[in-house]
């Protein structure tokens, strides 16, 4: 069994971080069988170099490794790309194509950002992983494969399937072995050593003396963040090469590549957080209305309660009198005298057109009143859909989803009420 060191100096990893090495070591361990493997880190942080050990430690090394991009590839041409296709299964299959479980038979297939799988493929790739079959696209025949599957995500699995983006029991048979690898951030005592081993090489390739850091920009890099990781500080180093005409780089012109107020910045919040908030808040919005919906139909049966009786309010509900008036003051309590005290002049006034045989005015009443009803509704209605588009400055597919809405919908309000 190779040594960690050896594996480190042939695949050109640098640090001497012990989550790195432990990782490592779990790879040598895990290579010489046929379990499956997940690897999960930050992007950036080198997650490709693991199944490449395991591939080449393994008795598959002479077989063939592919590295597929899920989250690069079309949903609707994926299928096709992992398990091929049949002549004239869809527009634009001119002929029968293998795919990567077919060509790779008897080695290994690296699946990065797993995570981005759409769920029909996770069932594909749940069926190969379970007996090693796969149907192509538009055949009927079961083909067997003998691969050996590593997948990679920078996702939080978890979460995934809490949301029904990822099937849980795909997940447990991926993960049969799970290797992480640790940020940046973590790894201080190597941040320095990476971005020496980075000029070191963009020197040899701009054919240009190596970039060397002074004391305080050491300080400076290795307490930086790093939200990009590997790639976005051999990204830096790369820039610094080449444009920079002084090789001796302080922190102030270290500071031009990577500000050191980033760093300091507010935590962001997690999209499922502020998605949350804003169904907490919407759900509050539907309530209001629903509730002041339900007020009206109270005040209009009282109402029209108080054209049918007359003077004679005391034959009035007195619970649907305390429905309505119980909430102006929490301590009050109303009675059929007090609402004759605040109805009286309505009624005095309106006596003589207010009698039982009068239906005609009473409907007429009653109606103006669901019009106001009415009216004041679509009035939140159009002050919910205006705010949705301001805040996401009149894209209506993501006004709508704020809304809870489909867009056609929202387009037809936009031209009911003339927005």
């Amino acid at each position: 069994m190779e040594s960690v060191q050896s594996i480190k100096q042939r695949f050109e990893i640098i640090g001497n971080d012990a989550k790195l090495n432990r990782a490592i070591e779990k790879a040598i361990q895990v290579a010489p069988t046929d379990i499956s493997v997940l690897v999960v880190g930050e992007s950036g942080v080198g997650k490709e170099s693991i199944p490449k050990i395991i591939h080449s430690l393994s008795h598959r090394k002479h077989g063939k490794y592919i590295a597929v991009n899920c989250g690069a590839i079309p949903e609707g041409t994926i299928d096709s790309e992992l398990f091929g296709h049949e002549k004239g299964s869809f527009t634009g299959a001119t002929q029968t194509r293998e795919g990567y479980f077919e060509v790779a038979d008897g080695g290994t297939i690296f699946l990065d950002e797993v995570g981005e799988l759409p769920l029909t493929t996770q069932v594909r790739l749940l069926r190969v992983l379970e007996n090693g079959e796969f149907i192509k696209v538009g055949s009927s025949k079961v083909q067997k494969t003998n691969v050996r599957i590593v997948a990679a995500t920078n996702v939080n699995m978890h979460e995934a399937i809490e949301k029904g983006k990822f099937r849980e029991d795909l997940y447990y048979r991926l993960s049969t072995v799970e290797i992480g690898l640790p940020p940046l951030r973590e790894r201080r005592d190597d941040i320095h050593l990476l971005f020496r081993k980075f000029a070191a090489d963009f020197a040899h390739k701009y054919k240009m003396p190596p970039i060397k850091l002074e004391d305080n920009a050491v300080g400076y890099l290795v307490n930086y963040r790093w939200a990009g990781n590997i790639r976005q500080l051999r990204n830096v180093a790369e820039q610094i090469s080449v444009l920079e005409t002084k090789r001796d780089i302080s922190a102030a012109t270290l500071a031009g590549y990577i500000p050191m107020d980033q760093r300091n910045l507010p935590s962001v919040v997690s999209q499922s957080k502020s998605e949350s908030d804003f169904a907490t808040e919407r759900d509050i919005l539907y309530k209001v209305l629903f509730d002041m919906k339900s007020d009206l139909n109270d005040l209009k049966k009282l109402t029209l309660e108080l054209m049918k009786n007359g003077k004679n309010v005391q034959d009035i509900n007195p619970s649907l009198i305390q429905k309505i008036y119980g909430k102006t003051e929490e301590n009050t309590t109303f009675s059929p005298e007090t609402t004759v005290a605040v109805y009286q002049p309505t009624v005095e006034t309106h006596q003589e057109e207010f009698h039982d045989d009068d239906a005609e005015h009473n409907y007429l009443f009653a109606e103006t009143v669901e019009e106001e009803e009415v009216l004041r509704l679509e009035q939140k209605e159009i002050e919910l859909i205006k705010k949705a588009l301001e805040r996401n400055k009149g894209r209506r597919k993501a006004a709508a989803d704020e809304l809870g809405i489909s867009e056609r919908t929202l387009y037809r309000k936009i031209k009911q009420f003339d927005l």
